[in-house]
């Protein structure tokens, strides 16, 4: 993801994100939000859902995996973990339909490196262009 939209997440939500200035042996965050830009407003839009249901989470992790966005968190109460929890699961499922790259509808592929990916991006990714 761009440093400007990392720095957004950052900026608009301090205390979910407060991890990412550990080391890598303390938070898998300090690598940052790894996956695409097309994510951004869909990780923008679960980190408010989040903070507004508990502002105590932080983000342990954001990354993409087998074409699906992993949203790891800890410092989850009990009073709040099955509201966190659901938010987080209906989100990484609908990474699986948004293009990672642009943001635009987007579907799996079926063979090689999985990605979700609108068929634009896929085809410049198969031509060497993305």
């Amino acid at each position: 993801m761009r440093k400007d939209l990392k720095q957004k997440l950052y900026n608009d939500f301090p205390s979910l994100y407060k991890q990412r200035v550990l080391s890598p042996r303390e938070s898998c965050l300090a690598f940052g939000v790894e996956c695409g830009d097309g994510w951004f407003q869909l990780i923008y839009d679960l980190s408010k859902k989040i903070m507004e249901i508990n502002s105590e989470v932080q983000a342990t992790q954001v990354k993409e995996k087998y074409g699906g966005l992993c949203f790891y968190v800890g410092n989850v109460s009990i009073k709040s973990a099955d509201e966190v929890f659901a938010i987080i699961d209906k989100a990484e499922e609908l990474s699986l339909k948004i293009c990672e790259n642009c943001g635009e509808p987007g579907k799996q592929n079926e063979y090689g490196w999985i990605l979700t990916l609108c068929d634009g991006c896929r085809k410049k990714r198969n031509e060497g262009r993305l």
